[in-house]
């Protein structure tokens, strides 16, 4: 332990809401995939749960500003891994989002997420002002959208879209005034159609269509259509773990992934749902805590950023299940299956002990 801080230090309300969410997660992916040929992905997930715990402890160790102080490195390590993967990387799906490391596909834009997160928090703890000035807005906006267009290329709408909120609550937090904010909210406007010229037909497909997924219940309506009726059949307790029609007959689509909230609304019903969506607010709410507890503005940032990425990727998945929103490939943090995304979150953790722990350290 370092000088001034000990194991008290941690947030173990945090880390025991996280256990918790990952608990459910392990759990509906076993009862989602037990009787395929996916059986023993939960022992998997197990494993990433392990490895994220050990890496959120290691960094949580690193003083945060050391990690800040080399914020532009990280940055050029961010673009040059997105470019690898646009030359050299796995293709699955139609989409290049993964690089071979140590025998395993890591999707590196999760990384590149945290790195956003650092980058972002030190530029903005940099400025002075208590009015964020629109040349500084604007310069915040050319960081992130070099990778975000990379992300765009690969094609991942989902990731792309998760570095906008993390950027708006960064310059709403670094006092972005009400005129330039509506400003960049007109420009944001003038800009959708023109954004939605470039998307891939399958990614204009999903915006047409969530809003009457019935017009087209064996393609683009399908993935949406099932998942209301998952969530719709399990009532309010739910036919039970295991028992779910839908899930145990792969009627939801990546039902252990990025649609593991329809499964898991079909078999333990809308109390179960209702339980794991209160230990997301929770989890969130500890967040800004620690935000607000921070040392420094470096700290504050660094916090509200995970905040924003975590809160941004709850709402838009919760809101995709239920058909409120098209079908983006945003994953539930901590619940959905997947190493990279996982790893990602006990990372960001990891920056969030990080600042808690020194918050007394002068």
């Amino acid at each position: 332990m370092e000088k001034g801080t000990s194991i008290h230090d941690y947030d173990w309300w945090l880390l025991t809401t996280t256990l918790a969410i990952c608990g459910v997660g392990v759990l509906e992916i076993w009862s989602a995939t037990r009787a395929s040929h996916l059986a023993g992905m939960h022992t998997h997930q197990i494993e990433w749960i392990g490895l994220g715990l050990v890496l959120m402890l290691l960094l949580s160790r690193l003083d945060y500003h050391t990690i800040m102080d080399q914020a532009p490195l990280l940055y050029l390590i961010a673009i040059i891994a997105l470019i690898a993967v646009l030359a050299v990387g796995h293709k699955q799906f139609g989409a290049k989002r993964w690089l071979s490391v140590l025998g395993q596909q890591l999707q590196v834009s999760e990384l590149v997420k945290l790195i956003i997160i650092v980058v972002l928090a030190r530029f903005f703890s940099e400025v002075r002002t208590e009015q964020l000035g629109l040349a500084d807005m604007m310069k915040a906006a050319g960081v992130v959208g070099l990778p975000l267009a990379l992300i765009m290329l690969q094609p991942d709408l989902g990731t792309a879209m998760v570095l906008v909120p993390l950027v708006a609550v960064g310059a709403f937090l670094a006092g972005l005034q009400w005129k330039h904010a509506l400003a960049i909210l007109v420009l944001a406007g003038v800009m959708v159609p023109v954004g939605y010229h470039f998307l891939k037909p399958y990614q204009r497909e999903r915006v047409t269509t969530f809003l009457r997924p019935e017009e087209d219940p064996r393609g683009a309506g399908y993935q949406i259509l099932q998942s209301k009726i998952a969530v719709g059949s399990g009532g309010f307790w739910g036919k039970g773990l295991g028992n779910g029609s839908q899930n145990q007959l792969g009627f939801v689509p990546v039902r252990y992934s990025d649609f593991i909230l329809a499964a898991l609304a079909e078999e333990i019903g809308f109390a179960g749902v209702f339980v794991a969506l209160l230990l997301y607010m929770f989890l969130l709410l500890r967040l800004v805590q620690n935000a607000q507890r921070a040392h420094d503005r470096a700290g504050m940032f660094l916090v509200m950023g995970v905040t924003a990425v975590l809160g941004f990727h709850v709402l838009v998945n919760v809101a995709m299940v239920i058909g409120f929103m098209p079908v983006t490939g945003i994953p539930l943090p901590l619940m959905s299956y997947g190493g990279s995304a996982t790893l990602f979150v006990f990372l960001a953790l990891g920056l969030v002990m990080n600042v808690r722990i020194r918050r007394f350290v002068n």
